[in-house]
């Protein structure tokens, strides 16, 4: 189980399959990407269209149409992934989920949870989907068996 809803995973696993076709010079359908990060297509369509609304991904249509990352796309945190899908909450939001958490009213996790979630934070934003998306063209990471 990983620590995103699956939204999300879907999202960050669609984005970096765009970003790597288009690193190759192609864009790419619905089809292609719900088969290739194992995702409902229906359920892709929605989500594609998030990102689209936000420009974090581009699309064309036509025969020759398809969702694309352009150079500023590329340049993008994985926190703006996560914050199209997800909202800003998932940044300060309880651990337990508890609406009463804070600083000044902390659940039992709190504390600790605080420290694990600001170091996810700082990955997200620290880290472009151009990033990820060399290391996978190069063959360091990958997203499939």
């Amino acid at each position: 189980m990983g620590i995103f809803s699956k939204t999300c995973e879907y999202a960050i696993r669609a984005v970096f399959y765009i970003a790597q076709k288009s690193q190759e010079g192609q864009k790419t359908g619905i089809k292609e990407i719900a088969e290739n990060i194992d995702s409902p297509e229906a359920f892709l369509a929605k989500i594609l269209q998030k990102l689209s609304k936000v420009g974090l991904i581009s699309s064309s249509k036509g025969p020759t149409g398809g969702f694309y990352l352009d150079t500023v796309g590329l340049q993008r945190p994985l926190a703006d992934i996560v914050a199209a899908i997800e909202g800003d909450d998932i940044f300060t939001g309880c651990g337990m989920g508890l609406s009463y958490c804070s600083e000044e009213n902390p659940c039992p996790l709190h504390k600790d949870f605080k420290k694990v979630r600001n170091q996810i934070i700082k990955m997200l934003h620290e880290t472009t989907i151009g990033k990820f998306n060399q290391e996978l063209i190069n063959g360091q990471l990958t997203l499939n068996k």
